[in-house]
This record gives C-alpha cells, sequence and structure tokens, in this order.
C-alpha cells in the first residue's frame, strides 16, 4: 500500500499520573527530532492538583512545521475515556493504540483502525505498570516502521541518572511493545517515518524556555514571581538557572511582593523581571504605576489565560490585550511586545531589557498557554549579533565629576541620566509621588505638566524604533491575515493549505502593540483586496486597536474564546468562506464546532 511519509500528527491521552508529558516530550518527540525530523508538542492538562484527563499532541514533519493539525492520525489511549474523547478527532484511516485486555474500544468509526496491545502484561513482564508508556510507543514505532536504534538511545538518555537496570527494563518493554505489533499486525498503517538530514541539530524548546534563554543572554539578574499558570514554568526555567548564571530568584508571597521587589532590584541597577497572569498581574497594577512613575526599568512577562477572575487556570487565550494597555490609574506609555514563536520569544526578550533600560519605563511581554507551554524544534539561536544597550545609566566616573545632579532632568528626548544608589555627587530620589526633576514631591500645575510630558516624550521616540515585521506572502494576494500573537503558526500553516487550494494569502503581524504601528497596519489594510483580524477573544480586541489607531476597521473577523488555540484547518476553512462571501463576516469558532449562527 502506498503511504504518507513524514507528515505524522500523533496523540498519547490518559489520566493524569500516567506519565503523558514525560511519554510524548522525552520520548517520542525527541526520538522524531533526533532523527532530523520536525516537531511541534502541545499539551492539554486540567487545573487538578490530581485526577483529571491530559493529552499531548506531536506532530512530525520533514518540512518546517508551525503548529498541530485539527485532525491527529494515532492515538494512543491509555484509559477507556480517551478513545471516547478523542477518537472522533482521528483522521480517515487513523489508528488507535489501547490495552483491550484493560479497556474497549467501541463506538469508533469503521475506517479506524485498532490495535490493541497488552501494555499492562508487556510493562509488567519488563519490571513494572509505569512503563506501559515505553510500550505504547514500542508499538508506535512499530506501526511506523520507525528506526527502534534512536528511540532507544534516547531511552538510555532519559534514564541514565537511574541507573543501568533501569535503562535495561525500558528497553525491553519498548522492545516488546515493538515486536507485538510486527509480530500479530499487518504492516497496513497508512503512515511511516524515516529519518532525514534536515531537521538536525536544532534544539526543542516551548516559548517560555526560550524567553528565558533571552532574558539570561539580556542579563537579568532578578526574577520574581508568585506561581500562578501559565507563568509557572517561568519562575521554574529562572530557577532551574540560578546558581549557573548568577541569578537572584524569589518566589513571593504574592504578586504585589513579586512586582515591588522587582522594582527594587531594578532601582539597584539590576537588570529585573517579574511574570504572571491576568489575576496576578491584577494585584501588580498599583505597582506597575510605581515603575512608571519612578522612571524604573521593568520587564514584566504577562502569560494570559482565560477569565475573568480565576477563570480557565490551564487553557489559552487573547483577552488580556486591552488590560495591558491601559492598567494602573491615569495615564503612562508602557511597550508591549507579543512575540509569536519560540525565536521572538528569546530575540524580543533581550530588546525588551534593552528597551527599559533606554527609555526607562516598563515593558511588557505578553505570552498564553500556548506560546509558552508548547514546543517547537528550532535553529539554534545567533546570538553573536546582541547588544546589551543601558541607555543613559551613569557610571561611577561620570558621577564623581558632577557638581548637580537631577534624576528626573527635563531633556528633549525625556529620558534622564539615571544613577544607582550609592554612587558619589548622583543621589536618586524617588518616590510614587508627582516630583520635580530632583525627585521631591510638587504638586504645581506648571511641574506636573513638565514631568507628565517629559514621560510621554520618550513614548515617541520609542514608536520611530519600534518596526513591525514585514508581511509575510506575496503581494496581490487574494485575502490579507492580520494579527498578534501565539496565532502566528497556525496562520502559517494555514496559508499553506490555502496555497494548495490556489487561493493566495499574506499576513501582517503586529509585533509591538504600544506603541501601535498605525502606518505600517493602515498600509496594508489599504492595499488588502479582502482583510482578515484573527484572535483569540471575543471581541476584537485588535481591531478595536485598529478603529482606534487608524480610523479604519476590518470588517472581517475570524474570533475563538473556548480556552483552546486554533487550528490550521479552523482557519483556513474561516478564509475559504469569507472570501466566497458578498458582504462582511464575523466567524466565531470552538473546538467543538460553529458558535456563530448563519
Amino acid at each position: 500500500m502506498s503511504k504518507t511519509l513524514n507528515d505524522f500528527s500523533w496523540k498519547v491521552a490518559g489520566e493524569a499520573g500516567h506519565g503523558i508529558l514525560n511519554a510524548g516530550l522525552s520520548m517520542f518527540a525527541k526520538t522524531c527530532l533526533r532523527s532530523g525530523l520536525n516537531v511541534f508538542a502541545t499539551a492539554e492538562y486540567p487545573s487538578l492538583i490530581r485526577g483529571g484527563h491530559n493529552n499531548l499532541d506531536v506532530r512530525v514533519s520533514d518540512k518546517e512545521v508551525h503548529s498541530h493539525n485539527r485532525h491527529t492520525d494515532m492515538l494512543v489511549a491509555l484509559n477507556e475515556e480517551s478513545v471516547g474523547k478523542h477518537a472522533h478527532k482521528l483522521s480517515k484511516g487513523g489508528a488507535i493504540i489501547y490495552d483491550g485486555e484493560k479497556i474497549k474500544a467501541g463506538g469508533v468509526r469503521p475506517d479506524v483502525k485498532l490495535y490493541s496491545v497488552p501494555l499492562f502484561t508487556i510493562a509488567n513482564d519488563a519490571g513494572g505498570q509505569i512503563m506501559r508508556n515505553t510500550v505504547a510507543i514500542g508499538a508506535t514505532m512499530a506501526l511506523l516502521n520507525f528506526d527502534m536504534f534512536v528511540f532507544e538511545s534516547v531511552i538510555s538518555d532519559n534514564f541514565k541518572k537511574k541507573g543501568d537496570a533501569v535503562i535495561a527494563a525500558n528497553i525491553k518493554a519498548a522492545r516488546a511493545g515493538y515486536d507485538y505489533v510486527k509480530k500479530n499486525y499487518k504492516d497496513d498503517f497508512a503512515h511511516e517515518l524515516k529519518g532525514s538530514e534536515k531537521g538536525k541539530g536544532k534544539m526543542f524548546l516551548s516559548g517560555h524556555e526560550a524567553l528565558v534563554a533571552g532574558a539570561i543572554k539580556a542579563g537579568c539578574k532578578f526574577y520574581s514571581a508568585y506561581p500562578m499558570t501559565p507563568a509557572s514554568s517561568l519562575l521554574g526555567g529562572m530557577s532551574a538557572n540560578e546558581q549557573k548564571f548568577n541569578i537572584v530568584v524569589k518566589q513571593t508571597e504574592d504578586e504585589i511582593s513579586a512586582i515591588n521587589m522587582a522594582i527594587g532590584a531594578s532601582y539597584a541597577g539590576a537588570r529585573a523581571m517579574t511574570g504572571t497572569s491576568g489575576g496576578g498581574f491584577s494585584l501588580m497594577a498599583e505597582g506597575f504605576g510605581l515603575a512608571a512613575m519612578t522612571e524604573t526599568p521593568l520587564v514584566v512577562v504577562e502569560s494570559q489565560r482565560p477569565g475573568p477572575a480565576t477563570g480557565m487556570a490551564t487553557h489559552s487565550g487573547q483577552a488580556d490585550l486591552r488590560f495591558m494597555l491601559h492598567a494602573s490609574t491615569d495615564e503612562f506609555p508602557r511597550i508591549v511586545i507579543a512575540p509569536g514563536d519560540v525565536e521572538q520569544c528569546f530575540y524580543e526578550t533581550i530588546k525588551a531589557f534593552n528597551l527599559a533600560d533606554k527609555y526607562q519605563m516598563p515593558v511588557i511581554i505578553m505570552t498564553d498557554k500556548f506560546l509558552g507551554e508548547s514546543y517547537w524544534s528550532a535553529e539554534e539561536f545567533d546570538s553573536s549579533s546582541v547588544k546589551i544597550e543601558r541607555g543613559k545609566m551613569l557610571s561611577d566616573k561620570e558621577t564623581t565629576v558632577l557638581s548637580e545632579y537631577s534624576r528626573y532632568k527635563v531633556t528633549p528626548d525625556g529620558v534622564s541620566p539615571r544613577s544607582v544608589p550609592g554612587q558619589k555627587n548622583a543621589t536618586f530620589v524617588a518616590s510614587s509621588y508627582e516630583h520635580d526633576e530632583h525627585g521631591f514631591e510638587r504638586e504645581e500645575e506648571e511641574v506636573r505638566v513638565a514631568m507628565h510630558n517629559k514621560r510621554f516624550r520618550k513614548f515617541s521616540f520609542a514608536a520611530k524604533e519600534l518596526k513591525n515585521p514585514p508581511v509575510v506572502g506575496g503581494k496581490n494576494a487574494d485575502v490579507t491575515i492580520i494579527a498578534w500573537g501565539s496565532t502566528k503558526g497556525q496562520i502559517l500553516e494555514a496559508m499553506t493549505l490555502l496555497k494548495a487550494k490556489k487561493i493566495s494569502a499574506n499576513y501582517q503581524q503586529v509585533l509591538y502593540l504600544s506603541p501601535f504601528p498605525s502606518e505600517d497596519v493602515m498600509k496594508v489594510i489599504k492595499g488588502a483586496k479582502k482583510a482578515i483580524v484573527i484572535e483569540n477573544n471575543k471581541t476584537s480586541q485588535l481591531n478595536s486597536l485598529i478603529r482606534e489607531h487608524c480610523l479604519l476597521s476590518v470588517d472581517n473577523k475570524i474570533l475563538k474564546y473556548d480556552g483552546r488555540p486554533f487550528s490550521p484547518q479552523d482557519i483556513a476553512e474561516s478564509v475559504e468562506e469569507i472570501i466566497k462571501s458578498k458582504s462582511p463576516k464575523t466567524i466565531e469558532l470552538a473546538t467543538f464546532g460553529r458558535i456563530d449562527k448563519e
């Protein structure tokens, strides 16, 4: 039979505690990566301390992959609930690996192939039930005719800290699962994986891991946070590197302490960052205003999840944009950056620290659960051209010759010379009150106006520096997509699907949301045959920004707010529908189907 080579989506699902993430990320995905294939992985799990249903999707290809697919080609079901939840998501001719001695796989479409493998029995024979994931991956390798030698090398690396006996037992379990399938089933599965040279040497990391790497490269020396999903992975990543890179990492008692500690560290001269999700940032809002009033450089990572209130802690969304743009009292400038992939998470984090120092203002990096906790294969980051810019930070040599120092001196660009505590002749006076050039509290009208205009003057200079990424795709496209943040990968995949249907599309990513790139976006909209905004929220917050800053409106929208990311197929099918429509259209999607009614 003719088989699809190196284009495969795999899902493993079961109860929490079944080792879903270890099986998918540490073993199957790593085996594919080591074989030179490109890999993407994303997990879904409930907000429970124990129990609940977990699943992980891994997509593999010899071509570059940016996202998951709507459908999966193989499901490893570790309990009966997994069959009921995910069997309908299988592609035509897809497969289920399950333990027929323990669970039933009833009610499955007739085109789906069922492969019953005694996972428990084989695992027990090899040394324990905990290894049934290893057995299942061995069975997967057999159905894909994939190289077991590479998988066995991954097992050896994965369990080397546990000793030779554990390694040997897992290799035995994997080989037994492989042999069982080869002995009991025909070679009739529609997909096959074969090693490639194209992807060898690539990294495999999440958006938050890339962001942590960027912060370390930027010279971040202080990180404070209270754990809050999905930003908790940032705290874990920073603390894991604390000793190696001489970083102070503090898990605080709450988010109020976290932002205030970071402000204090920055005031003392250290590059500082804090991270949280929307609920935590609500507590940080007053401190955020303190950073603005004292003109203290600060980087804040806000990793979005659905809300309001506690919301859906372990799911994803893009509904905090307006909140980030207007958080805290009164009005003051802040830079807001929304990376869309792991490369941007790395490089834009370095830029965020430089911008915070250069303009002495808070900088927000917006991620979400999907971007922060999904994994991509990526080329090694090139940091050879990375520059650390501390702006107008005074050296000890410069302060020793000062006869007078004004921390908040009014300057043409709004940025004042900055000292740190302890420097001679340069006492840094600051409080949360409005102040004069020396930092002393003042409430006169002319002082207020001078200081307020000074802070905003910096913003106009920052706007000239920040350039949006160029449009992806050719000119004169049938449709122009405008979006921000974590939808980037699915949009790029959808463009490929549309191209196969002879529909040309181009894509403008809005990377910098504040200051808003009005001229760039206006030019793109005016040059579009048909423009569409795509967002993971209900009210199309990006479109409201476009109306505000460009005095234009994008009438076609594709929105999703069920806590799950778009699939490329969602986007491609919706774009086709909008192209065919004679009138503007807003399509609201959910993983279970359409929300909007015709």
